[in-house]
């Protein structure tokens, strides 16, 4: 794996710590009057992406579930800790370094994943992929991905990737995109379990948007084969299926979305021509297929035994919010516990994931390992749930919002700030390891 600026060979700029060497190059940058691709400030990296973002992109990508109160809450309770500072210890040599599905890997963070990232940059997880193996972080590949998780990995090739699995509603599918993701490299499949309904997300309702309704942020289903066989199955009965559904209202928008699936349809037509493609059902008949298979309420512990034979990788049980839950995982013989309530997107007033961390971390007691993720936005976050017991912390909209403003580059330098300021709460709170950092670092506000 390539380790790059995060963890670099030589010793000398090792000791220096990425905090250090992040800070020298923007300050020598700005002797010359060149300042940051995208804003260090996290509350005015939001705000320059919404600015360059449309607003059905924005408030996908920004948006939560109901009132919004979950990731007002996610937020909120990162707020009642303190970093609690231990001066005069030798922090000089820093080691960001975890251990995390039997590698050791040189920071404890991840990509979160993200779908539909095209709707940010046209290179979308292409360039999310490039970013993270320069940084040698692992990015965690979406089900709800702009490329094919074979281009991605084509695109990163240095990089780790884990592959996220929306439990669709066919078994088939399913072990294809596994067996697919296996072969593609990626070292595990985070099975999300929250999703089994779409949230009650009111920016999107409000704008009447849904991208997936326009075949974007569909690619890894479009790509895979037992997909394609449901859409031509499906095809077969498209026209009657048009005739039932209410008319579309013929606008400059509805156009345009409709050549958008014809584009997008090539990979099932097998021609690149946008008028042969807007004669073919199949283009139509993919995104209906999607939104009939994407997920399924259906699901339960007892379906979680299938992906032991779908595949070998190691299985991470992402949307875990619950400390019996979290048992329950463990007795399913899940190889990591995944933290999450989705970045607020999916129930309103939910419980805020940072409040469970240090239950879940205490009643799993190191048996596997335990990432975390929503509301966090900086280092001095991820310091925090690594505190209260989180093995590796991911990272989410931020990374988006860097991918927007500078694509590949802006990715890196937001990803590339978070682990310096991460460097320097470590150094600043008097240790000088992960490995080291408990709930000691921390004071309860």
């Amino acid at each position: 794996m390539a380790h790059s600026s995060a963890a670099p060979e030589d010793p000398v700029a090792a000791s220096r710590g990425i905090s250090r060497r992040t800070q020298s190059d923007i300050y020598r940058a700005g002797i010359s009057g060149t300042r940051p691709r995208v804003p260090v400030d996290t509350d005015a990296l939001e705000t320059a992406a919404r600015k360059a973002l449309s607003a059905e992109a924005f408030a996908y990508i920004a948006g939560g579930a109901g009132a919004e109160r979950t990731v007002a809450a996610n937020r909120a309770a990162f707020g009642r800790w303190q970093v609690w500072p231990r001066p005069l210890r030798d922090v000089s040599w820093r080691d960001l370094s975890i251990d995390f599905l039997g590698a050791r890997r040189p920071t404890p963070l991840l990509l979160a994943p993200l779908g539909v990232m095209e709707i940010a940059h046209a290179d979308a997880d292409l360039a999310v992929a490039r970013a993270a193996a320069s940084l040698g972080v692992p990015y965690t590949l979406s089900n709800q991905a702009s490329f094919p998780m074979e281009e991605v990995a084509a695109a990163g090739p240095d990089g780790s990737r884990l592959f996220q699995l929306y439990w669709s509603a066919s078994d088939e599918l399913n072990a294809s995109l596994l067996r697919r993701a296996e072969a593609s490299g990626c070292e595990a499949v985070v099975v999300t379990l929250d999703t089994h309904l779409l949230g009650w997300r009111t920016r999107d309702l409000d704008l009447a948007y849904l991208p997936f309704t326009r075949a974007m942020g569909i690619a890894q289903y479009t790509s895979d084969p037992v997909f394609q066989q449901l859409v031509r199955e499906r095809s077969r009965g498209t026209d009657a299926a048009a005739d039932a559904a209410p008319p579309v209202k013929v606008t400059p928008k509805a156009v345009a979305a409709g050549v958008r699936i014809a584009r997008k349809g090539a990979v099932l037509t097998g021609t690149s021509s946008v008028r042969e493609n807007l004669r073919s059902p199949l283009p139509r008949a993919a995104v209906e297929t999607f939104l009939d298979v994407f997920s399924t309420p259906t699901l339960t512990w007892d379906d979680l035994a299938k992906a032991r034979q779908w595949t070998s990788l190691p299985i991470i049980l992402k949307g875990i919010v619950h400390p019996d839950d979290a048992i329950r995982a463990l007795d399913a013989g899940a190889d990591g516990i995944w933290i999450s309530n989705h970045g607020g997107r999916q129930i309103d007033q939910s419980v805020p994931t940072l409040e469970m961390l240090p239950t879940i971390a205490e009643r799993v007691a190191g048996r596997v390992p335990i990432v975390f993720d929503s509301g966090v936005r900086q280092g001095s976050d991820v310091f925090i749930a690594l505190a209260l017991g989180a093995t590796a912390v991911a990272l989410g909209r931020p990374y988006s919002y860097g991918l927007r403003i500078a694509g590949e580059t802006g990715v890196r330098e937001v990803v590339r700030n978070v682990l310096a300021e991460l460097d320097i709460t470590l150094g600043l709170s008097g240790h000088s390891s992960i490995v080291d950092v408990g709930r000691d670092a921390l004071r309860s506000a």
